[in-house]
C-alpha cells in the first residue's frame, strides 16, 4: 500500500482570501477587494536600486541573515522609527514577513505546544500552526473596543492553555486596529507574567491614520519579544519578498539556523532594493498612507450609511463589514458576490470564528473601483436579506 502525504496538510484549509481570489481570477470585470495588494507601483528609486544591484553583480547567495550593510540599514530604521535598539547581528532578513513569522514560530515551538492567535486574525497564523503541528487557541478582539484584545479573557486562556507564544498584530489585519500604548504595555507584561514569548507582527507599522503605533520591543522589560516587519505594504513591494525579524540574540541565532534549510537566504537583489527603500526619501510612504486614509473615509461613510459598519479602522488598509443580514456563512456570501455581482471580498470566517456574518474589504484598490465594489456589496446585502 502506498504511503500517503501528511494528513494535517491535507486537512489544512487554505486562506479564504486565496479561495475567493482563485474563484474571481477567471472572470472578466470582477472588482477585486479581497487582496491586500497595494495598487501603487513600487517607487521608482527602489526599482532602480534593484536593477543596479542585478547589473552590479548582487546575484549570488548572501549570509543566512542577509547582507551586512542591509541589516545595518535596518538597525538604523528600527531605532529611528520603532524605538528598538538592535544590532545588525540580531536581525535576519527573510522572504517577506510571512517567512519571518513561520521561521520564528518554528524556532520557538515544538509539536504539541500551544500558541495564542487573535480572533479575528490573519488566517496564515492558523495555517502555520497546522504546518508545525502546534495547537492554536484563539483569543478575542472586541469590536466595540476598536478590536483591541479582551485582556481578562486573554489572561485566562494564557493560564489555562500553558501557551508558549502570544501572537499580536497591530496595525491589524483584518480589523485595522491600532493598539494603544497602554494596551501594548499590558500585553508585554501579560506575556512575561505567563512565561510566553510575544511574537509581534508589525507588517502595517507605517500605515496609521489615527493614534500611534507602539512597537512592543521598544518598551521596558521586552526581552521576550520578537518583532517582525515587512517591506511589502509600506513600500508597495509585495512581489519583492523582503521582510525581517529582530529579537533576543540567542533566539535570532536559531532563526538564522532555521532559515538555512528552508530558504538559505533572502533574494540579494531584493535586499538591495529594500535598503534603498529604507534609506531613501519617505514621502512615498506618506503619500500612499494618505491615499489609503481617504479611501478608508469613503468606505466608512458608505458602510455607516447602510448600517454595515462594525468599527472604524485606524490603520492598515482594511475594513470589516457586517453582512449577517444576508446570512451567517461568509464563504457562501463571498462566493455569491463574485458570481452574481462581480465583486470579490474576503470571507470573515477565514479570520476566525468571530468572522461569521462578516467580510473584509481591502482599501488597497483604486478609489473608483473601491466605491463601486462597496456599493454593489451594500445593494447585495439589501437584496439578499431574508432570502
Amino acid at each position: 500500500m502506498m504511503n500517503r502525504p501528511a494528513e494535517r496538510i491535507r486537512l489544512m484549509r487554505r486562506s479564504g482570501i486565496r479561495e475567493i481570489a482563485d474563484l474571481a481570477a477567471g472572470r472578466a470585470d470582477v472588482l477585486h477587494l479581497e487582496m491586500g495588494q497595494p495598487d501603487f507601483p513600487t517607487p521608482a528609486h527602489i526599482v532602480e536600486a534593484g536593477c543596479e544591484a542585478a547589473l552590479g553583480g548582487f546575484t549570488t547567495y548572501t549570509a543566512n541573515k542577509g547582507l551586512l550593510e542591509v541589516r545595518e540599514s535596518i538597525a538604523v530604521k528600527l531605532q529611528r522609527t520603532n524605538g528598538i535598539t538592535a544590532s545588525a547581528k540580531d536581525i535576519v532578513i527573510t522572504a517577506g514577513a510571512v517567512n519571518a513569522l513561520a521561521e520564528t514560530l518554528a524556532t520557538l515551538v515544538s509539536p504539541g505546544d500551544v500558541i495564542l492567535i487573535p480572533d479575528p486574525g490573519w488566517p496564515n497564523y492558523q495555517m502555520m500552526a497546522d504546518v508545525l503541528s502546534v495547537h492554536a487557541v484563539h483569543y478575542p478582539l472586541v469590536a466595540e473596543a476598536c478590536y483591541e484584545p479582551d485582556l481578562d479573557r486573554l489572561d485566562e486562556l494564557a493560564r489555562s492553555s500553558g501557551a508558549k507564544v502570544l501572537m499580536i498584530n497591530t496595525p491589524g489585519n483584518p480589523t485595522g486596529a491600532v493598539f494603544s500604548g497602554e494596551m501594548t504595555e499590558r500585553l508585554v507584561e501579560l506575556a512575561a507574567r505567563h512565561g510566553m514569548y510575544l511574537l509581534s507582527d508589525e507588517c502595517y507599522e507605517q500605515i496609521v491614520f489615527e493614534g500611534e503605533h507602539v512597537s512592543p520591543a521598544s518598551l521596558d522589560g521586552a526581552d521576550h519579544v520578537l518583532s517582525v516587519f515587512s517591506m511589502s505594504k509600506s513600500y508597495a513591494m509585495t512581489g519583492w519578498r523582503m521582510g525581517y525579524v529582530t529579537g533576543p540574540s540567542d533566539v535570532i541565532e536559531l532563526v538564522a539556523k532555521v532559515q538555512e534549510p528552508l530558504l538559505s537566504c533572502a533574494t540579494s537583489i531584493s535586499q538591495k532594493a529594500g535598503q534603498a527603500a529604507l534609506e531613501g526619501e519617505q514621502t512615498c510612504v506618506e503619500e500612499m498612507t494618505e491615499s489609503y486614509r481617504l479611501r478608508r473615509d469613503m468606505v466608512v461613510d458608505i458602510l455607516r450609511e447602510s448600517g454595515l459598519l462594525i468599527s472604524v479602522p485606524r490603520g492598515a488598509f482594511y475594513v470589516m463589514a457586517d453582512v449577517s443580514a444576508a446570512g451567517r456563512d461568509s464563504y457562501a456570501f463571498a462566493r455569491r458576490l463574485v458570481e452574481e455581482r462581480g465583486v470579490a471580498v474576503a470571507p470573515g470566517e477565514t479570520f476566525g470564528p468571530s468572522g461569521a456574518g462578516k467580510v473584509r474589504l481591502s482599501l488597497a484598490t483604486a478609489a473608483p473601483e473601491l466605491r463601486e465594489g462597496a456599493e454593489r456589496m451594500v445593494r447585495a446585502v439589501a437584496d439578499w436579506s431574508g432570502v
